[in-house]
């Protein structure tokens, strides 16, 4: 099979790996059918990650199952399913806890999509390996389409629990987003879908805020701090600049979601939050806990996250397209 891999700044390309097979009975092989980079993989081939190629690339896909383990129950050949970012048994005490990112079971940040915690391949292959298919894979409903769903692994996912539990706990709070990327669309798509009483999106790129408005949000391209305008901030830029922008920018006790990948080290307002008393989470995501209720939403029909992909482009064309410049790409194969 052949899986692409990252080589060096704006550089993939195919390479050949051998097919993987079952290692157990409670494994499957599945083919991705629509794959789209992550935020972070754009800052990856853009040379900001802190990982040495060559790697297998990709961690976002909707996928078909070929071959399942006999202890398999949950999934069976022909079966869609979203495949989560991050490597889980779902048994150990941190995945019955919900902390998927966190599995005991693996070496610490197994993930998909780069070698950390061993290497698990990438989902932008012709194939891949899952070592725990019932624990970590999730049938895709009826109805929902791969290609919109593709970011389900991660970023739409992500973004659901970026926002949905803060509006849960706070109906109708108002919503900063500091992005740069897909997921902050996302969040501007959702946090209007359930109930925030105002949503500003902030983003240099005309198109982006565009895409924002059409979710019904208030734009910017650029603000100054907006003294206790907001009561749930969800920063996703990897700039530290812009965080410190959004903490500054909270009402007291509220709540910035940062899910910005930061590479570079910089300050925060310290002082600030102190005297406000505001909450500051930075986290990789438990994604497999969140992709039920993230796909419940989809399918709710009070969202369109399909608004976000930005193009839809050949299997065969990762190679040369991927490199590209798009905001939410999604590379589809009929076959496999």
């Amino acid at each position: 099979m052949r899986e692409l891999t990252y080589v060096g700044r704006h550089s993939v390309e195919w390479r050949e790996a051998p097919d993987p097979e079952l290692q157990s009975d409670q494994e499957a092989i599945v083919a991705p059918v629509a794959a789209t980079p992550c935020d972070v993989d754009s800052a990856i081939l853009a040379g900001h990650g802190f990982i040495d190629p060559p790697f297998a690339l990709g961690h976002e896909c909707v996928a078909k199952v070929v071959e399942t383990g006999a202890a398999v129950t949950g999934v069976t050949p022909g079966d869609l399913v979203v495949v989560p970012w991050s490597i889980n048994c779902g048994t150990c005490d941190a995945c019955r806890a919900g902390l998927t990112a966190h599995c005991t079971s693996v070496p610490h940040m197994a993930m998909y999509g780069a070698p950390i915690g061993g290497s698990w391949g990438g989902l932008f292959s012709d194939l891949v390996r899952v070592p725990w298919a019932d624990a970590m894979l999730v049938p895709l409903p009826s109805g929902l389409d791969p290609v919109a769903m593709a970011s389900a692994s991660d970023n739409w996912s992500l973004s659901w629990r970026l926002t949905a539990p803060h509006l849960k706990a706070r109906p109708g709070a108002r919503v900063l987003v500091v992005a740069r990327g897909s997921i902050g669309l996302y969040v501007c798509d959702i946090a209007r879908a359930l109930g925030a009483s105002d949503v500003l999106y902030v983003d240099p790129d005309p198109h982006h805020r565009e895409i924002a408005e059409s979710y019904g949000a208030r734009t910017a391209e650029a603000v100054e701090p907006v003294h206790q305008g907001f009561d749930l901030a969800v920063e996703a830029t990897g700039r530290v600049d812009q965080l410190a922008f959004a903490l500054k920018s909270l009402t007291p006790e509220g709540f910035c979601e940062s899910a910005g990948n930061h590479f570079r080290p910089g300050e925060l307002p310290l002082l600030d939050m102190y005297l406000t008393g505001v909450t500051l989470r930075i986290a990789r995501d438990n994604v497999r806990a969140h992709i039920p209720d993230a796909l419940e939403l989809a399918g709710s029909g009070t969202v369109d996250p399909a608004r976000v992909v930005s193009h839809v482009i050949d299997w065969e064309q990762l190679p040369d397209a991927l490199p590209e410049k798009h905001l939410k790409p999604a590379f589809v194969r009929t076959e496999g």
